[in-house]
């Protein structure tokens, strides 16, 4: 039995790369982007046509069984890290590929920052993501000076869940929702390609979205007036367990048995980009 991942048919697009997410921005068509943790559903995401790959610390409760993000280690990032982008290295991939940093390895100093982003780079990582807006901007800038592109993250970050008080939407006050949007417009500023919006109104998130000039929007419940959509792969799958957030979709009860996980995944780029996904009716908050 082969030890390669080969699931789907190779595909023929050219690799997504920081111009063409932004070009893809500027004409208006969505950016489909989910969750991975190895080599064989990062290559079989990236073939159902998927944009990005994000490498979420979120392994750390659907991978690890942990109860939340923050014990995940850089180790660990790394670890999965190299394991998707040896899947799409090994598969012909073209997805971009981000990862997260993880709690803890960038919040003593802008050096430990681009030391632990350095690493994850190194472990095949096109772009870091960092949680929190306020401080993140000087690092993000210092990132973005030596050559790392970043992601931001915005809205409920889980990293600092107990500090937010839980799993709750942010932004809902007048006060909260135009610091969201200065923290947007600065981390911007200081080089950010793109943020993802977390649990956000969706009128916040669509301000947000226009008032951007070229950082990309990502959402998760956060309506559909992003640029993009963001989802775990083990909730859009059904198998996460556990109560689920209502913005949710499992795509794979809509596949059913013959399309399988590759057509759950396909479906889901398929909605994100018709813009059928979010249903802001039964999704938005």
């Amino acid at each position: 039995m082969s030890s390669t991942p080969q699931p789907g048919a190779p595909t023929q697009r050219p690799p997504v790369t920081l111009p063409s997410l932004a070009a893809q921005r500027a004409r208006g068509e969505k950016i489909a982007m989910l969750t991975a943790y190895d080599a064989t559903f990062g290559l079989l995401a990236d073939r159902a046509g998927m944009d990005c790959l994000l490498v979420g610390d979120s392994l750390g409760m659907v991978c690890q069984g942990l109860s939340s993000t923050t014990p995940v280690s850089l180790e660990t990032m790394i670890y999965h890290t190299e394991s998707v982008a040896r899947g799409l290295r090994h598969g012909g991939g073209s997805a971009w590929l981000l990862t997260d940093m993880p709690f803890g390895s960038y919040h003593l100093s802008r050096e430990q920052a681009l030391a632990s982003a350095l690493r994850l780079i190194q472990a095949g990582a096109q772009m870091v993501k960092l949680e929190g807006g306020g401080w993140t901007a000087e690092t993000v800038s210092f990132l973005v000076e030596r050559g790392v592109p970043v992601c931001a993250h915005l809205g409920l970050t889980p990293q600092t869940v107990h500090v937010l008080g839980g799993y709750r939407l942010q932004g809902k006050e007048n006060a909260s929702a135009q610091k969201l949007l200065d923290d947007a417009l600065a981390l911007e500023q200081a080089g950010a390609a793109m943020v993802v919006l977390e649990m956000v109104p969706a009128a916040l998130a669509r301000q947000v979205t226009a008032a951007l000039a070229h950082c990309a929007t990502i959402g998760i419940g956060a309506g559909s007036g992003t640029d993009g959509q963001v989802l775990v792969m083990h909730d859009m799958l059904g198998a996460a367990g556990g109560k689920l957030p209502r913005f949710v979709h499992n795509f794979l009860a809509d596949a059913g048995p013959a399309g399988g996980i590759a057509g759950a995944m396909a479906a889901y780029v398929q909605a994100v980009k018709a813009g059928h996904y979010p249903d802001d009716s039964r999704h938005a908050w």
